[in-house]
């Protein structure tokens, strides 16, 4: 479905309500350095997808949208760490834990649709034994 804005996209969304109910999960945890990580975690999922979206290329908004699912990632092993340590419940890190999984799944799917669109990197005259392979 196309899109106008940053807005329109439902992992957008889900991002924001995500980084909220992170907020929410340790908003009385004392383990500040533990929660400063995570909150900025689940702030720069949404933050990702807006700044790439908004850099108006689609290089640029692969690269934030890859940033995007490496801080999902983050987040995951962070609600793991907390749950851990008992700083959230076993209920909250299993919900968020899942959304987070189920974020990153969209992102892959919205990574791979606009990798499409992205021409090949052109031929700088490199030897052949420096290019990579695509």
């Amino acid at each position: 479905m196309p899109y106008a804005s940053f807005e329109d996209l439902d992992v957008w969304k889900r991002g924001c309500r995500l980084a909220t109910d992170v907020y929410a999960a340790v908003r009385d945890s004392l383990d500040y350095g533990l929660k400063d990580q995570m909150t900025r975690a689940a702030v720069s999922v949404p933050s990702n997808i807006a700044e790439g979206h908004e850099r108006d290329t689609t290089p640029e908004f692969v690269r934030f949208l890859k940033i995007a699912k490496g801080s999902c990632a983050e987040l995951r092993t962070q609600l793991y760490i907390a749950k851990r340590i008992g700083a959230i419940s076993q209920e909250h890190a299993a919900r968020m834990t899942e959304e987070c999984r189920e974020i990153g799944a969209m992102l892959q799917g919205l990574i791979r649709s606009q990798a499409g669109k992205v021409k090949e990197e052109p031929d700088i005259g490199l030897p052949n034994e420096l290019k990579t392979e695509h």
